[in-house]
């Protein structure tokens, strides 16, 4: 295992023999990582943190160390990172608290670039794309193949939907609907389906259609939420994910972005 001589790393921590750990960086004792993955230089990992294969850490990254949350009292809690991810400049994660599960979660092939922070008790997907100074507040879900545009916000305990993409500067006070392409302007508004990048991700037309439907019905039609559905129902051609949509609305806490 090639780890430089000015890495500080605990005895008691595991890593894979096939892992790299560069100059200046901190690893502490109950941290494992796990094969082929790398810290390049200057990252500081912290509790109890578990790190896939494959992964690289950019320098600067702050990784498992304690919450900002205010009611987070110290107790032994959790950060998970799966394999092949891409940690970029800056990048702060921050392990779990009591009060979401005691656990951050991030899951496989995600880029997290430059700035971008992950709060306590996050729980992202696969194939995510964090940009530029994204931030996650504290028990945020976000779904697989997302994408969160450069310097947007996402709320506290809010949900972004599997395809959704959000625009860069974009405040998220609500869940964000699958599928959709939703932007903030001097409010948060849905635009359509998420095309291009569900056509990048291989979904047929008829089902594109069928979603660009469903959400146009949601947003521009002046029905509420409840007679939108009713008349997805009616009209839009059944789907696996049109269905995926309808529940995403019926089970949301916070309400959804229109």
């Amino acid at each position: 295992m090639p780890v430089h001589a000015t890495a500080v790393v605990d005895p008691r921590a595991r890593i894979a023999e096939s892992a790299e750990i560069g100059p200046y960086c901190i690893v502490g004792r109950e941290v494992e990582i796990g094969p082929g993955t790398r810290l390049m230089a200057n990252n500081y990992l912290d509790g109890m943190l578990r790190i896939g294969a494959d992964n690289i850490f950019y320098p600067y990254s702050t990784v498992g160390v304690s919450s900002q949350d205010l009611k987070y009292q110290g107790e032994r809690s959790e950060t998970r990172i799966g394999d092949r991810n891409k940690i970029r400049e800056f990048v702060t994660i921050h392990r779990g608290t009591k009060g979401g599960g005691l656990l951050t979660s991030i899951g496989s092939d995600n880029l997290l670039m430059a700035y971008t922070h992950v709060a306590h008790d996050v729980q992202m997907g696969d194939h995510i794309v964090l940009g530029h100074a994204a931030t996650l507040g504290g028990h945020v879900q976000v779904g697989d193949w997302a994408v969160i545009s450069a310097s947007s916000g996402v709320h506290q305990f809010c949900r972004i939907g599997r395809h959704a993409i959000i625009g860069g500067y974009s405040v998220v006070t609500q869940d964000v609907l699958p599928f959709s392409n939703t932007v903030s302007e001097r409010e948060s508004k849905v635009f359509g389906a998420n095309r291009i990048g569900l056509e990048r991700r291989g979904f047929a037309t008829p089902v594109i259609e069928a979603l660009q439907t469903a959400l146009r019905l949601l947003t521009r039609s002046q029905l509420n939420t409840s007679q939108a559905i009713e008349r997805i129902r009616q009209e839009v051609p059944p789907c696996a994910e049109v269905d995926e949509l309808i529940e995403f609305i019926r089970s949301s806490e916070r309400g959804v972005i229109k």
